[in-house]
């Protein structure tokens, strides 16, 4: 059987004809859709989805040609196509994940400010002293040993305070936050 031939009987809905085509053609088609893809599993799907499309419209092939020509340019297109899946695929991806990732740092952004806010509240219900200290060394910056200096106690006393802020700190945050609970161990 010929090519033409094979064309001619497939045309009439002769599957044998169709498999004479697949065989003939089947591994050129794969190494030649490789070279783009570098993927012979993806090229052999690929392929085998161009066969189901030259099936499919056999009725529009061309009885005096050789079918290599529509079969390479059938691979061909089934490979754009796929290049285009993929790319919408991997954009719709991205949408999602750069969606999850803003809903995510908008959740902890909520978080943050809700401990920031809880931490205010738990530094101002500190006794004068030890929110005066504790505010000097955490948020100014301030040593040990120069706090004790401007203030005029010892640095026992500041040691004493921090403790106090501290414990109390912990305190307020041990059942929510054991994250926190741990930086002030």
């Amino acid at each position: 059987m010929t090519e033409i031939e094979a064309v001619v009987a497939m045309k009439g809905g002769d599957q044998m004809a169709f498999k004479y085509l697949f065989n003939l053609f089947y591994d050129r088609l794969v190494a030649y859709i490789t070279t783009y893809t570098h993927d012979k599993i993806e090229s052999e799907e690929i392929v085998q989805q161009a066969f189901i499309s030259f099936w499919e419209n056999k009725s529009k092939l061309d009885e005096t040609k050789s079918p290599k020509s529509y079969l390479y340019a059938i691979v061909y297109n089934k490979f754009i196509n796929s290049i285009k899946k993929s790319k919408k695929q991997n954009e719709l991806l991205n949408q999602i994940w750069e969606r999850a990732l803003a809903n995510r740092i908008e959740e902890d952004t909520d978080a943050l400010q809700l401990r920031i806010q809880k931490m205010q509240q738990v530094i101002e219900a500190l006794p004068p002293k030890c929110k005066e200290i504790i505010v000097m060394n955490k948020i100014q910056g301030i040593k040990y040993k120069d706090i004790a200096d401007q203030l005029g106690i010892s640095v026992k006393t500041v040691e004493s305070q921090m403790r106090i802020a501290f414990t109390k700190i912990r305190e307020a945050f041990k059942e929510n936050d054991p994250l926190l609970f741990l930086l002030f161990k």
